[in-house]
């Protein structure tokens, strides 16, 4: 029998809401044909989806980033402000297709409120100019009686939207990006940047374009030029493979990524004596494999999320609950019909495997996270299935078939478990042990799991991956369960008194 060992009065870190942050580009069906739809039955009557809304509102969002990505680094904000009849269309260079700007800033600003969720916004670094930049902060976030605020007053709204975070580009570093620069390049002119967007309005939070927190040519260069200048230093990752183990475990390049780039900035902070927190931001990561011909607009054909990207969108969340001492904020990409959880069609929408660990872990994971020790077979993963992402992770192995995530509330009454049993093949009977504690009543239990690895959610069979709950008799300080093959656990209990 696995065992699993929580010791609740052993906080590794506060866990921020932020992390359960999403993406949505104007790519793809992303925007058009998905969160705005004039003519669609279910739009409202300024044109959005209102079922796509209400699908994304179950996911708990507290931060959503627009409008990239790579689409952002030709995207000039002034196109998509003021009457949709007048504003023109643009050739988009990032996804090949004529971007017709009918939904900016103001109608991002406006499904932001709708949502209950803070925007996210990221400047074009590419074509865009600084001036440019400012401007679009002052639109924003300008209360004086200046141009760029009254053109917002004009446009129907007299307070300032006070948008806080605000990316200094998008993966600047690739060859594939519009005005691609070096690492130096990027680095001199983002503290250009930052320092005179400060000056527009001094209480936003700079976000700057990181790689994926690995490399010594970016992600060092970069960190110690800018680490005086923002607050966030973002990191991108995707995974996937056709091979269960391989999808599963890629994701443990995150824990690699966060060793090196945490050292990084905690370096550089000590080395240049600031005291501003600088912390990482996932702000795109998903899972990534199946569909090669999706990143075009009017594609009809999205990637199609297995149960086993649901296991590793899951451990994606146990990752960063465990590393929540610097992982504060991270932004699933997308968040509609591109590589997302949800999918949109003429009859409604289609909620894919990976909404459910999403879902589920945002509505109920709680403040801190508590320490766990882990007893269970282990998996040593020695071949590399990685043709799309270049990902070696069996070097931080073997590891655990059983991935786990303890929270408690901050005043000690609730505590939740998350565990994923990524065996395809065997379920695993275990122990919760409450170290320092006792279960308090009735255990709520909630499984995500399906038929097989590959079992997909399909508009006539969209249930096949869902989340079943049930409930177990909870008392003293231990619960013994089964957790079935290739399945999401998630243990919620309430906990009281504690162990002398």
């Amino acid at each position: 029998m696995a065992q699993i060992t929580v010791t609740t009065d052993r906080v590794i870190g506060q866990v921020d809401r932020r992390i359960f942050g999403g993406f949505i580009e104007n790519e793809g069906r992303a925007i058009d044909g998905g969160v705005y739809e004039p003519g669609s039955p279910f739009a409202d009557e300024s044109g959005v989806r209102t079922d796509t809304r209400d699908a994304i509102a179950g996911l708990s969002m507290p931060v959503l980033r627009w409008p990239g990505g790579n689409f952002v680094s030709a995207y000039h904000w002034v196109d998509g402000v003021g009457p949709r009849e007048a504003r023109p269309s643009r050739w988009d260079p990032a996804w090949g297709a004529v971007e017709r700007n009918q939904f900016g800033t103001d109608e991002f600003m406006t499904y932001c409120a709708d949502l209950g969720t803070e925007p996210y916004l990221c400047f074009n670094m590419g074509t865009g100019t600084l001036d440019e930049a400012m401007a679009w902060l002052e639109y924003c976030n300008g209360t004086e009686d200046t141009h760029w605020a009254n053109l917002r007053r004009q446009h129907g709204r007299e307070e300032p939207y006070g948008v806080t975070y605000w990316g200094l580009g998008n993966e600047m570093w690739g060859d594939f990006q519009i005005g691609h620069l070096t690492a130096q390049e990027y680095a001199a002119k983002a503290k250009r940047w930052a320092l005179a967007l400060k000056r527009v309005d001094p209480t936003i939070q700079l976000v700057a374009c990181g790689r994926d927190g690995l490399q010594a040519d970016w992600d060092a260069v970069v960190i110690e030029a800018l680490v005086k200048y923002v607050d966030w230093y973002s990191m991108h990752i995707y995974t996937g493979s056709d091979d269960h183990w391989s999808n599963v475990l890629q994701v443990h390049q995150v824990d690699r990524a966060l060793d090196y780039a945490g050292a990084l900035i905690a370096g550089a902070r000590y080395r240049q004596g600031v005291e501003h927190p600088v912390h990482i931001t996932y702000d795109e990561w998903n899972t990534w494999f199946a569909t090669r011909n999706d990143r075009r607009r009017g594609e009809l054909v999205q990637e199609r999320h297995t149960l086993s990207d649901a296991l590793a969108v899951a451990t994606y969340l146990n990752i960063f609950v465990r590393r929540s001492d610097v992982v504060k904020m991270a932004n699933l990409a997308q968040v509609v019909n591109v590589l997302a959880p949800i999918v949109t069609g003429p009859d409604g929408v289609l909620k894919q495997a990976i909404y459910h660990p999403f879902a589920i872990a945002a509505a109920h994971t709680q403040d801190l996270a508590v320490d766990t020790y882990v007893e269970c077979p282990s998996y040593a993963h020695t071949v590399e299935h990685n043709d799309r992402w270049k990902h070696t992770v069996s070097d931080l192995g073997p590891f655990p078939v059983l991935d786990v995530a303890a929270t408690r509330s901050a005043d000690g009454t609730r505590l939740v478990v998350s565990v994923i049993n990524r065996d395809p093949e065997s379920e695993h009977r275990i122990s919760l042990v409450l170290a320092d504690t006792a279960l308090a009543g009735n255990v709520t239990v909630r499984t995500i799991s399906g038929p097989h690895p590959l079992a997909t959610n399909e508009w006539d069979a969209p249930d096949v991956v869902g989340v079943q709950e049930s409930a177990l008799d909870g008392s003293g300080n231990a619960l013994e369960l089964t957790v079935g093959a290739c399945s999401y656990v998630q243990i919620d209990a309430p906990i009281g008194a504690h162990r002398d």
